[in-house]
């Protein structure tokens, strides 16, 4: 489990990017806590905080169940030279279009444009690999739900375990993907 050090409950935009203004040169992470949709409780959309984070020079990682009702985003400032998506670049290019990008985000815009940017999902080739059709056949459900959802859902979940580096991470999102598939969810914030 990831260790959680500093959290922070926002429920907008504005207070994310005054935040990020007064702390994106000093700090080197930031949890930002989401409550889950279902308890009503009003939290800053994730594209919002994304979009904002890139503003600052800043990305999403990690993210950590808290509770029942909970769970943690981890944020921290990009590394040089980190691989960045093709929806990333385009966030970044539409918060040009609205005059919000900083120069530390621009300066990282600009290495990022330079480099081999990700190839768009829906050209990506993929094949369920053997360690997660075995996980899958092992829980019914989850196998069932696999089976029924759209071409474009299980290219996502298959594309996300291919993209670990390390074996110990694509063993822990096998694990993650049987459970949510099970629970009939969607890809969305993996």
């Amino acid at each position: 489990m990831v260790k959680i050090t500093e959290t922070l409950y926002l429920t907008d935009r504005k207070a994310w990017r005054t935040w990020l203004q007064r702390n994106h040169k000093k700090k080197k992470e930031i949890w930002l806590i989401y409550y889950k949709k279902r308890t009503g409780h009003s939290r800053i959309p994730y594209d919002h905080a994304v979009e904002e984070a890139l503003c600052f020079g800043w990305i999403d990682s990690t993210v950590q169940k808290l509770d029942t009702e909970r769970y943690a985003q981890k944020f921290t400032p990009r590394k040089s030279g980190s691989r960045w998506s093709r929806l990333n670049i385009q966030r970044a290019r539409k918060m040009i279009k609205e005059n919000r990008m900083t120069k530390a985000g621009l300066m990282l815009l600009k290495e990022a444009e330079k480099q081999k940017v990700d190839i768009p999902i829906a050209k990506k080739k993929y094949t369920v690999p053997a360690d997660l059709k075995r996980e899958l056949a092992k829980n019914k459900k989850a196998l069932k739900n696999f089976d029924n959802f759209a071409p474009s859902y299980r290219k996502l979940y298959v594309l996300w375990v291919l993209d670990a580096k390390k074996k110990e991470t694509r063993k822990k999102r096998i694990r993650r993907v049987v459970e949510r598939i099970a629970r009939n969810e969607k890809p969305g914030m993996l």
